[in-house]
């Protein structure tokens, strides 16, 4: 099966972002709110919000505070209107990028979206000309724990894509339709997983093997993943593990 380091390294970095549990929180928030409007206030039967609602519970959210957005998306309570938008780019080295965002001003973020390229070497790009090299997949990571052949029988069982070693988790793909019948299913065969989310994968990485490059690729994904409207970014860059521990630490 292939490998995804680019969802690793992108995973990792964005770990090392996240420790501002206020913006967290609040960038969650959000995105729980905007499942609820489109999808409607039942996370039995929509499963973007159980996905949401998931990630918000997984990163201690209160459960009142996401009962609340929830309230806010179905209109039972009042609320600002977020409006989802992607913007695509080319962070340096090549590197293609696309920003998915949730805003109440869209002319204002794709504003600073645009800034944030082009004062750091990257660029703005017009629409289509970077999604197409990126494919929506459901991504679960799973401990390392977990024995390789019990894994990948169970991939084999409930119809996952691909599952590779990346540090120390295993990382399952496989199609979004699927995510929460195989989440259920490891859930019910006792195996444990970290997280379970869609994400856009690419299948053709960018390997950023400079220490500087690398150094301006990933700041200008700080920059993004920091941006208040922001909810991911996605990128096709690898970087050498050597070097990505180097720069983190």
């Amino acid at each position: 099966m292939s490998g995804h380091s680019k969802w690793a390294t992108t995973k990792h970095q964005k770990g090392a972002k996240d420790k501002a549990r206020s913006k967290l929180f609040a960038k969650l928030i959000r995105q729980v709110e905007v499942a609820a409007r489109e999808g409607g206030g039942d996370i039995n039967a929509n499963a973007n919000l159980r996905t949401m609602f998931q990630k918000a519970r997984d990163a201690s959210v209160p459960l009142d505070t996401i009962e609340r957005a929830i309230k806010r998306g179905t209109g039972e309570l009042e609320g600002v209107r977020y409006e989802a938008i992607s913007y695509e780019g080319y962070a340096p080295s090549g590197v293609a990028v696309i920003v998915e965002c949730l805003t109440d001003n869209r002319n204002r973020t794709g504003a600073e979206i645009r800034t944030i390229f082009s004062r750091n070497g990257g660029s703005m790009a017009e629409p289509g000309a970077v999604s197409w090299q990126f494919e929506r997949k459901g991504v679960i990571l799973i401990p390392n724990s977990v024995t390789e052949d019990d894994l990948m029988a169970f991939s084999i069982d409930y119809g996952a894509e691909d599952v590779v070693m990346e540090g120390d988790s295993w990382v399952l793909t496989c199609n979004p339709s699927d995510l929460h019948k195989i989440t259920d299913a490891l859930t019910q065969s006792s195996i444990k997983y970290d997280s379970a989310e869609t994400a856009m994968l690419s299948p053709n990485s960018v390997e950023v093997s400079e220490e500087s490059a690398a150094r301006k690729v990933l700041h200008v994904m700080d920059l993004l993943e920091e941006h208040d409207d922001v909810q991911n970014v996605w990128s096709n860059f690898t970087i050498p593990d050597e070097m990505m521990a180097a720069i983190v630490d």
